[in-house]
């Protein structure tokens, strides 16, 4: 069965890559959501204009497409300063970064996705560069090598990551806010369909935006997928028109259910329900019985199914509670006695 059809997962494929850049608010006041973080980003980016300098280093951390890359265009737009991206993966020498750096204007901002995957020796080219701005070259080799400093214009690098606790503690001490996005509520998810309906020049009342909202996982990037889908049913089953009637069938098409499970979450639960008894399971074992790799089921599936207590994670493994068994028409097991069950090895 070939994973990657899942709608729900929030890895950007390259098209939906290039559909968010229409739909990526410009301004701050664009953004909607994350109002306490939003406030504090106001705070700074007003404070650095008033002494003309640039914004202090920024660390955005929390589950994808909630809006990190969003967050950091912004702030240059605000600061009016170029945006240079690029992503910790790409970085895999030295060189790369220093070649980035050396081509930075003063006042920059400088975006790196996925900071935690930095290779270690291309981190240790960033700590100079921020406090000092300042890089470190090295040239020739052996007895003949010598170090070479350069003076690099004040940048603003922003660093955005899934992982924080995977960000070095040298690099991440060195950004001077580190703030977290949390999932969205259903209400500000809505407004986020309807200002993305109306830039797609999308026919859509209130509650399809509503009904969409409640199916996204709190999570913009898949507002904005589910919104796509929902315009191609409503394309071609109805008359272009998306209500609550419409936005529903549609999901049900792209079996995408009441809670926002769609069809690999479901196929996780059941094989964990019907394969292991309920679990404990090992999430190596889990992630084969379905065909994912361990890291795509712990990042991109098992944290909505933590969240909407239908998995819980234990020191022996992945186990099914019994909102998961009822979710799926199932009866949940009766345990009398936990201590004979958990003789069994099972923990409930």
């Amino acid at each position: 069965m070939a994973r990657e059809e899942g709608l729900l997962t929030t890895s950007p494929l390259p098209e939906d890559e290039r559909f968010e850049m229409g739909l990526r608010p410009r301004k701050m006041d664009d953004f909607v959501g994350q109002d306490d973080l939003k406030e504090r980003l106001a705070i700074l980016i007003e404070a650095a204009r008033s002494r003309h300098e640039p914004v202090d280093h920024l660390l955005f951390s929390g589950p994808p497409g909630l809006g990190k890359t969003s967050l950091a265009g912004i702030v240059a737009h605000e600061m009016g300063s170029a945006f240079r991206a690029t992503s910790g993966p790409a970085l895999e020498r030295p060189g790369d970064l220093a070649a980035v750096l050396t081509n930075l204007d003063a006042g920059d901002l400088l975006f790196i996705d996925e900071v935690h995957r930095l290779p270690r020796q291309v981190e240790e080219v960033l700590y100079p560069a921020m406090e000092d701005f300042e890089l470190d070259i090295v040239v020739g080799k052996g007895p003949a090598a010598r170090s070479i400093r350069l003076e690099l214009p004040h940048f603003t690098l922003v660093g955005a990551t899934t992982r924080v606790g995977r960000v070095a503690p040298p690099l991440r001490d060195r950004f001077g806010y580190v703030a977290r996005l949390d999932y969205y509520a259903p209400g500000d998810l809505a407004r986020i369909v309807e200002r993305s309906a109306g830039i797609l020049d999308v026919a859509i009342v209130e509650d399809g935006a509503e009904l969409i909202a409640r199916r996204s996982r709190g999570t913009p990037r898949i507002a904005n997928r589910l919104l796509r889908r929902v315009r191609d049913y409503a394309d071609v089953r109805a008359d272009g028109h998306i209500d609550r009637a419409v936005a529903d069938q549609a999901l049900r098409v792209w079996e995408v259910d009441e809670r926002g499970l769609d069809k690999v979450d479901r196929f996780i639960l059941e094989a964990m329900i019907e394969k292991f008894g309920g679990g404990p399971v090992g999430l190596s074992t889990l992630a084969i019985a379905v065909g994912e790799d361990p890291e795509t089921v712990e990042d991109a599936y098992e944290p909505f199914l933590l969240q909407e207590g239908l998995l819980m994670r234990t020191p022996r493994g992945r186990v099914a509670t019994p909102h998961a068994y009822t979710h799926l028409g199932l009866t949940p097991p009766a345990v009398d006695d936990p201590a004979a069950d958990d003789s069994q090895g099972r923990l409930i």
